[in-house]
């Protein structure tokens, strides 16, 4: 092989599914650093042109994935090969989810629910933005990091008592919080309103720290107010809000919760349409009819299944049903949460109608969720993006492989502003997946939620070969990624 091979990996005769939505084409692939170089016809580079040269005949060659919802701001530190997500294909990461972000805040007191999801004290050890990034850097990775700002941290930073609306004062020094951390590098701005920290924060405070996002190029998330009973009237809170601010907006995890609002997703889906005819909307949603937080007693209602994912009281108990636990306990199911205390929990509230529906609309990213802290975790963590390509897409036929994969790369990468990301395409980050599209599968369940997906053969993260089926170590190459 001549030293001076003008490419340096060449992923021969695969099928690439660019991201795009468009139909596969059988290509070749070429590499040169952290770009990719070159798609072509299959068989017009030879393989002499490449230091290195994979037959990837039979595989499908496509986008790195983009989990556009987690969690994982403290793990991409504590846990840098990130196995649980570069196993099934994920090579960026959007972190800062739910109002819940690392920075920029310190503590000297235990995290408040749901801070605690990221940790504990010891976790809070950012004052800035730019302080976090300099340890990603430090560390690197195994996937790319995306950062949004978290509106529940800037307000434990900044309040002395977030069961109220912020005042004058308080929204200025959170909005130069913000600022700061936008400038340095952060993408976007999240709120929970659903959870107490952020739960008093009206509209007005929301707009005011969102419209920082608009000459920035930034983007809103929210775990909006109510996904219960009231999901219609958050969803117009939320659309209001980013008009307000002028931002693009995204509805985390939609989802229609509780028994008594399964099949709303005929409501809700029309109104989102409806909206994003008029306002940049996203929505993103994972493929589980359960969903995992903090255990909360007020939120214990004896009318779905609840599994325990940890407990600080109980550690024992994790990955347990509270139901079993509170009739060993001789006490009701809410008494039982309240022993558990501090706890997560698992909480089987969607219909899988609904699920399938939101799915398939348009306009839905595949976002994982996962916990990657709790000692029983929702699988979730690390089946989502395999789970969709192969149950829904394959098995279900829910839609054609081409949209799967458009709904965790391309989509994903324009709605978060990330424009060297998301497609197979010449120029673009060399960030790729490589996979069986007639085997792959998630095998966690919720009784062994740690279990590797089955069907992929390798990811590539910025041009490294950094994963390979069936290894548990990671040629570690991500980054922070920073606003298109």
């Amino acid at each position: 092989m001549p030293d001076r091979a003008p490419y340096d990996l060449l992923l021969r005769s695969g099928t690439v599914i660019d991201g795009s939505g468009a139909p596969r084409v059988q290509a070749d692939v070429a590499i040169l650093g952290d770009r990719i170089a070159a798609v072509a016809p299959t068989g017009s580079i030879a393989p002499a042109q490449a230091r290195e040269s994979i037959d990837v005949s039979g595989r499908v060659v496509a986008p790195g994935f983009i989990d556009v919802h987690t969690h994982d701001d403290r793990a991409v530190i504590d846990g840098p090969d990130m196995l649980p997500k570069i196993s099934q294909g994920v090579t960026t990461v959007v972190v800062g989810n739910c109002g819940i972000s690392l920075s920029p805040l310190t503590l000297d007191r235990a995290p408040p629910p749901p801070l605690n999801l990221l940790g504990d004290q010891s976790a809070y050890e950012f004052p800035s933005f730019a302080e976090y990034r300099a340890r990603l850097n430090r560390v690197v990775p195994g996937v790319n990091v995306a950062a949004l700002i978290g509106h529940s941290s800037l307000r434990i930073g900044t309040m002395a008592d977030v069961g109220r609306k912020a005042n004058g004062g308080e929204i200025d020094a959170m909005r130069r919080l913000l600022a700061d951390s936008l400038d340095q590098g952060a993408i976007g701005f999240s709120t929970g309103l659903y959870y107490k920290p952020n739960a008093a924060a009206d509209a007005d405070e929301v707009a005011a720290l969102a419209e920082l996002l608009a000459d920035r190029g930034g983007v809103y998330a929210t775990h909006m107010r109510d996904e219960h009973d009231k999901v219609l009237d958050s969803l117009e809170e939320s659309f209001s809000t980013a008009r307000r601010a002028r931002v693009p907006v995204v509805i985390s995890h939609h989802k229609c919760a509780g028994p008594h609002n399964w099949g709303r997703s005929r409501e809700t889906l029309p109104v989102i349409e409806a909206a994003s005819k008029t306002q940049p909307v996203g929505l993103d949603a994972y493929p589980y009819t359960a969903g995992s937080t903090v255990l909360d007693p007020d939120h214990v209602t004896g009318d779905i299944r609840i599994m325990v994912a940890w407990s600080k009281a109980k550690p024992e108990m994790a990955g347990r049903d509270l139901a079993a636990i509170a009739a060993e306990w001789g006490c009701t199911e809410k008494e039982a949460a309240v022993r558990l205390h501090p706890a997560g929990a698992i909480y089987f509230q969607m219909d899988e109608a609904d699920v399938r529906r939101i799915l398939a609309f348009p306009l839905t990213m595949i976002g994982s969720d996962g916990l990657p802290h709790d000692s029983h975790p929702h699988p979730r963590l690390w089946g989502t993006f395999p789970r969709v390509l192969g149950h829904y897409s394959r098995d279900l036929g829910l839609f054609p492989l081409e949209t799967a994969v458009h709904k965790m790369t391309g989509l994903s990468a324009m709605r978060f502003n990330l424009p060297d990301r998301g497609l197979v395409r010449e120029g673009h980050a060399a960030d790729l997946v490589v996979f069986d599209p007639a085997h792959i599968a998630d095998a966690a369940t919720f009784e062994a939620p740690k279990t590797p997906s089955r069907g992929l053969d390798f990811v590539l993260v910025n041009g490294r070969l950094s994963w390979r089926a069936g290894e548990t170590e990671v040629d570690r190459a991500g980054r922070l990624l920073v606003r298109g």
